[in-house]
């Protein structure tokens, strides 16, 4: 089985740890699995929902989810709080009903920023996604001093990450709709 999944990160900086988070899961995915990073949401413009178009970035997000088996979020906290990033680009896809019942991890880049964290599944939980809590994450390479292109090569953070990574692939297999057979009640 081959699965697609679509990691979206909530930070905005070049050198960001998130984004750091979502490329060393990238690197450690098991085989048969493909992690997309999703990078146009950066430049969604705030979400109105009076606007009638839908800019051609969140079409491009809608077919990504819409063509996924799961999600990866990771996203920093500040003050407390959500990043507008991360809030925005939901707020864009809060009718999306591919997005409903889909199998979601949230990484935190922090063991500090519970907040955040909390809130972003919050929000997941009220969009009707199926937060996989075995594959939800603390990776606490902020404050660290690892480069966020080397996560993937720190055993203490590539464990964990392999581990999060297992638990939701297994929840997307356990929860897969079974083959269609024919001749079903005959």
């Amino acid at each position: 089985m081959s699965l697609r999944i679509l990691a979206l990160c909530g930070s905005q900086r070049a050198h960001s740890m998130s984004a750091g988070v979502l490329r060393a899961c990238r690197d450690l995915a098991p085989a048969g699995v493909a992690i997309d990073l999703f990078e146009q949401h950066k430049d969604f413009p705030l979400f109105n929902p009076e606007r009638t178009d839908v800019p051609s970035g969140v079409r491009a997000l809608q077919d990504a989810i819409t063509a996924a088996d799961a999600l990866l979020i990771a996203s920093p906290e500040y003050a407390h709080g959500v990043t507008g990033t991360i809030k925005n680009t939901l707020d864009w896809v809060v009718d999306h009903a591919p997005f409903a019942h889909k199998p979601v991890a949230v990484l935190n880049p922090s063991y500090q920023s519970f907040h955040a964290d909390e809130a972003l599944k919050e929000t997941l939980r009220t969009m009707s996604a199926d937060l996989v809590l075995d594959a939800c994450l603390r990776v606490p390479v902020i404050g660290s001093g690892t480069d966020p292109a080397r996560i993937a090569d720190v055993p203490r953070f590539a464990t964990p990450i392999a581990a999060a990574l297992r638990a939701l692939v297994a929840h997307i297999e356990r929860t897969a709709a079974p083959p269609a057979t024919g001749n079903i009640g005959v």
